[in-house]
């Protein structure tokens, strides 16, 4: 896609088998007849594809586009792998007629147009192209004028995609998706309220939730800046991780927290949530631009509004039912069977997942060294803040000693 002047070219290519609605006319044991079928091109290009997408310059949709050139073109093909390449295709001569082209392994090209008033504004999309299959993957190409050329990959349908976006629009998408990940996320939920179930003062919670904002901030950056190790079994082994957390906490209240070192088991699990935190912002940072930084900070501030919104909820329901219902004691114990027995499943299921890969030790080549010096380093920023953690929560606890002793002496 590429605007220029006061038109907009939008190149697209998809499966004609995807066009379910159209029987198309074919010749012999089934291949495609494409002396007859052009037609019918133009018809599945508006009903499937058109239909299907959203274009918008600065805040105002644009209208419909003209169907500037369709043609058939074979399953080898390799021109939309650039914009000029793809043009020259879709612009270009037909398919000679006696092409041996079975119907099922044609692509459909298609150039719209669409009448722009600015090649500089601000551009978006509202793809809808999941619709074609059970499982959809497009790959999209944005070349704004006089700027370099922007990819965006994704599965299913992604939304409204801002094509350049500014910092702002780009902190707004990360916030939401932040937000949304920890609402959604069952097993962090759990680990939270296990983590908060048996300290719901605001001086114990401030505590608790900052050591687990930390540690899962160093990993969510590290991991999304590469730091992470990219090997198939180290999703799954967080994965299991995140499970393992809801175990132990649960154990924990069960058999008696300390509050002493509640912030402690925050700030280690807070880094194993971290990174599975990370695996989802993986396929959206794309989505960012050149606002990177910007994005990553915005997603975390997004997971800590969704944090605050899930302990503002879960204390006055919690100390509802140890007040009302059921003793504290009581309730602690019966509220982390219930987290540990659920996320007993996850971590077996997990662990089986987990055990079919196979482990090899790393080689320390010239890219083995560079990975050793990155966790080294990531290792000492983790152990930077958990000290500087335990100086901080040191003193605050020696000023409120001092404070009661003062106030217990007047």
């Amino acid at each position: 896609m590429a605007p220029s002047g006061t038109t907009l070219r939008f190149l697209v290519r998809a499966p004609l088998e995807a066009m379910r609605d159209f029987v198309f006319p074919t010749t012999g044991p089934g291949y495609l007849d494409l002396g007859a079928v052009t037609p019918l091109l133009r018809q599945a290009a508006k009903q499937w594809l058109a239909d299907y997408v959203e274009l918008f310059e600065g805040g105002s949709q644009l209208g419909e586009p003209d169907i500037a050139a369709v043609r058939v073109s074979l399953p080898s093909d390799p021109s939309f792998q650039t914009y000029e390449a793809a043009l020259a295709q879709v612009t270009g001569p037909p398919l000679p007629e006696d092409t041996a082209l079975p119907w099922r392994q044609a692509s459909l090209d298609v150039l719209f147009e669409y009448s722009i008033a600015d090649a500089n504004a601000e551009f978006s999309i509202r793809p809808a192209f999941a619709h074609l299959g059970l499982r959809t993957m497009t790959v999209l190409r944005f070349r704004p004028a006089g700027k370099p050329e922007r990819a965006y990959q994704y599965l299913g349908d992604p939304g409204l995609v801002r094509l350049d976006p500014r910092w702002h629009q780009a902190a707004g998408r990360f916030v939401i998706l932040g937000a949304e990940h920890i609402l959604d996320g069952f097993d962090h939920l759990l680990f939270l309220l296990g983590l908060i179930i048996p300290f719901r003062r605001i001086g114990a919670l401030v505590t608790v939730i900052t050591a687990f904002t930390v540690a899962h901030s160093i990993t969510l950056i590290a991991s999304a800046t590469g730091l992470a190790p990219n090997a198939l079994w180290f999703p799954p082994l967080i994965e299991t991780l995140i499970a393992l957390s809801v175990v132990f906490m649960a154990i924990e209240n069960a058999v008696g927290a300390k509050a002493e070192r509640r912030w402690l088991i925050a700030f280690g699990f807070g880094l194993v949530h971290g990174f599975g935190f990370s695996f989802a912002l993986r396929d959206t940072l794309q989505f960012a631009g050149s606002h990177l930084v910007t994005s990553l900070l915005s997603f975390n501030v997004g997971v800590e509004i969704g944090q605050l919104v899930v302990v503002a909820a879960a204390v006055p329901v919690l100390n509802f039912l140890f007040r009302r219902v059921v003793s504290e004691r009581v309730g602690i114990v019966v509220v982390s069977i219930l987290l540990g027995h659920t996320a007993w499943h996850w971590m077996t299921q997990r662990g089986a997942e987990l055990w079919q890969y196979q482990w090899t030790v790393p080689i320390l080549d010239g890219g083995g060294w560079v990975g050793l010096l990155r966790w080294l380093t990531l290792t000492a920023i983790i152990g930077g803040a958990a000290w500087l953690l335990r100086e901080v929560f040191t003193r605050l606890a020696r000023r409120r000693a001092d404070l009661a002793s003062t106030g217990g002496a007047s």
